[in-house]
């Protein structure tokens, strides 16, 4: 037995029986597994629902603001501003009049653009794909408004627009039924985030130091 035949094995062993093992318990499901898990944790209100995302982002250490479209332009501007961001990544998607009050250069995403440039960039803001109410978290998945991933992993403040309740599900089950597995997606809960042995966090590892989330109505 070589020691290619041996890695296999092993792999085989972890993966567990195939889908035409008697033993597997799915096998005659095909496709079609049974997915008889709760779909959400209690009954709410649309706005209880809202309001949980909320909670749960700002518990995360996300800083949460809630306006509606007639004032969101103002409102990003006032973020910016007090960031004191001279620069802003926009997608290519982002509709244009959500900055048009930004005092800021606004710097498109380029495929040349190297990891440095973009580091020069003080901020980008982002639509999203959908938010989670029960654990706080928004995912993107590169759509126009939203860009590449990696606009929202080196940028150190990060500003993220959820229409609500439009885009708000209450549990990851929910958001997986909106979602298309195929395009690259990204799961945000909080600002980056890590902890050494000693328990000493520290922000902005891999990813924006600083996460602010508006919540919109009305769009």
């Amino acid at each position: 037995m070589s020691s290619r035949d041996v890695v296999l094995g092993r792999i085989r062993r972890a993966l567990g029986p195939g889908p035409d093992d008697a033993r597997d318990p799915y096998a005659a499901y095909g496709d079609a597994v049974p997915r008889d898990y709760l779909r959400e944790h209690g009954a709410r209100t649309e706005a209880g629902t809202v309001g949980l995302l909320a909670e749960n982002l700002a518990d995360y250490r996300a800083l949460v603001h809630r306006t509606d479209a007639a004032g969101l332009a103002e409102l990003l501007a006032r973020l910016l501003a007090a960031r004191g961001a001279g620069s802003v990544l926009v997608p290519p998607g982002l509709p244009p009049w959500w900055l048009e009050a930004a005092d800021a250069v606004l710097v498109d995403d380029r495929a040349a653009d190297t990891p440095q440039d973009l580091d020069r960039v003080d901020s980008v803001v982002t639509g999203c794909a959908v938010a989670i109410a029960e654990t706080g978290t928004l995912v993107l998945d590169g759509s126009p408004d939203q860009g590449r991933r990696r606009i929202t992993l080196v940028p150190d403040h990060h500003v993220c627009v959820v229409r609500v309740p439009g885009q708000v599900v209450a549990s990851v089950p929910l958001a997986l039924e909106r979602l298309d597995p195929r395009r690259p997606l990204t799961w945000i809960s909080g600002p980056s985030a890590t902890s050494d042995i000693e328990l000493d966090r520290v922000e902005g590892v891999h990813g924006p130091r600083t996460l602010e989330v508006v919540l919109v109505s009305g769009m």
